[in-house]
């Protein structure tokens, strides 16, 4: 893959690189590790009063972190592309020493002893931990408004949620406060911020990513993944925390791909599937507009485009929800004033869920899983939009609406389904509102078909300039 860089010239500059932009010029000793995070710590220290991403900054860590990566590279020893690259966690995500308190004071004291899987494989690869970021209370939610330590703001308009529940692991990127990071997705949480804050969003395969030390929301449902600028970082980020871990019980033993070589293979041959029921419908004017145009790029680069049924159930509340309960029922029962409003009226209808409803629920996800690979006897991929509406203003998201007649609340209604049947996808930028708001695009393929996904979303940014596009509400 060649890649065209000009120099950074300037701080600034460098907190808008690209991580495969950031690690070639690295790799050509144009710039150096403490060079890049000093950039990104002194535009935290900049910007994150207004956009509230961070929870935890570990600057001095991160600092000697980067020296130290700056000695090895030096020396000749170079751990790979994530070597000296700044990286951000969200706060669900444990790191030994670090606070991790997953935007709640139920947890605001704790800290944990180990290391995570995916930050065990972060630290190997050399990365750097800039601090822990802000998302929705518990991840029980979709606008990263619920937290104790205040709500995320969308970097393209401060008025707007930046989504959930990963909320400030994509406004950290969007503006430009870390050069990647990792969110979990449960039923939208990394695609659904992405697509608001107009980064790339993947969530692997179910069990292709450890969540060996994170702390859960729904053990049955929950996904780790990078937030980032483009597909090939989303490539990179995923190469080093994919893999079977032995002490995760749900983690697959399956080799895992060169997802980099994926980049740049052909699209001429990938027929692509629409889902129009219901992901297509009651869209917001301007996605369904960038959706059509959308299509229209990538019937151009692939075999076609037709349209195909996928399932779709509505189980996915019902098994979340009690699951959630089950892991905090110490916890809520003994202190349940520690939790925000919104969360704690959610968990107290969560413990209402029968056992017969839940383990029905469980029967009805696992025969669509068995199911699910079905769709892709006739499509190589399949096209959505991320989400059917545009980001709504802070104001609103403090409000928890009642749910829809088919139990699916609208914010996650195009990404949830893919949680249910543990199959990777991926948002990327696709377009924008006619008031500037980032639109996504969602691709989806079969388990354990991310380097499909990946490359289509590769061929896409190379023929659009969405990508080139940055907030303005930071500038």
């Amino acid at each position: 893959m060649t890649i065209d860089i000009t120099p950074a010239q300037s701080p600034t500059e460098l907190t808008r690189l690209t991580l495969v932009e950031a690690m070639e010029m690295l790799r050509r000793k144009a710039v150096s590790p403490v060079e890049l995070v000093q950039a990104f710590i002194a535009r935290i220290e900049r910007l994150n009063p207004a956009l509230n991403a961070f929870i935890t900054v570990t600057a001095e860590q991160a600092l000697q972190q980067a020296r130290e990566a700056e000695a090895e590279i030096q020396r000749g020893h170079w751990r790979g592309p994530l070597h000296g690259m700044p990286l951000a966690l969200k706060d669900l995500i444990d790191t030994a020493g670090i606070r991790t308190t997953a935007a709640s004071a139920v947890f605001k004291d704790r800290i944990p002893g180990e290391d995570a899987e995916v930050v065990r494989r972060l630290k190997t690869a050399g990365a750097v931990l800039l601090g822990k970021l802000n998302m929705h209370e518990f991840a029980y939610g979709g606008t990263s408004v619920p937290s104790y330590y205040g709500p995320v703001r969308n970097p393209w308009n401060l008025a707007r949620i930046a989504g959930g529940s990963s909320g400030g692991s994509a406004a950290a990127v969007a503006a430009g406060l870390c050069i990647a990071s990792l969110g979990s997705d449960t039923a939208a949480s990394i695609r659904q911020p992405a697509a608001y804050c107009g980064i790339v969003g993947l969530k692997p395969t179910l069990g292709r990513v450890s969540t060996r030390g994170v702390i859960p929301l729904a053990w049955s449902l929950d996904h780790i993944g990078p937030l980032c600028r483009s597909a090939a970082d989303a490539a990179l980020l995923l190469e080093t925390i994919a893999g079977h871990d032995p002490l995760e019980p749900s983690s697959v033993d399956r080799p895992v791909d060169r997802y980099t070589n994926a980049l740049g293979a052909e699209t001429a041959t990938l027929t692509i599937g629409l889902v129009r029921r219901p992901y297509f419908e009651d869209l917001d004017l301007d996605i369904e507009t960038a959706l059509n145009a959308s299509i229209q790029e990538l019937a151009r680069i692939t075999a076609g485009v037709r349209d195909v049924e996928l399932p779709y159930t509505n189980v996915l509340l019902t098994i979340a929800s009690a699951e959630a309960y089950a892991f905090h029922q110490p916890y809520f029962t003994r202190t349940p004033q520690l939790y925000q409003a919104m969360t704690r009226q959610r968990l107290e209808q969560a413990a209402g869920i029968s056992a017969a409803d839940y383990v029905n629920a469980r029967r009805e996800m696992e025969r669509l899983r068995w199911k699910a690979d079905e769709v892709f006897s006739s499509v190589d991929l399949l096209v959505t939009p991320t989400t059917a509406i545009t980001p709504i203003t802070i104001e609103s998201g403090c409000l928890d609406p009642p749910l829809p007649p088919d139990g699916t609340p609208i914010e996650f209604r195009n990404t949830h389904m893919f949680d249910v049947l543990g199959l990777p996808a991926i948002s990327l930028p696709c377009g924008f509102t006619r008031d500037g708001m980032p639109i996504g695009m969602q691709i989806t393929g079969p388990r354990f078909g991310e380097s499909r996904v990946l490359t289509l979303a590769h061929a896409y940014r190379q023929i659009t300039d969405w990508h080139t596009r940055s907030p303005m509400a930071l500038s």
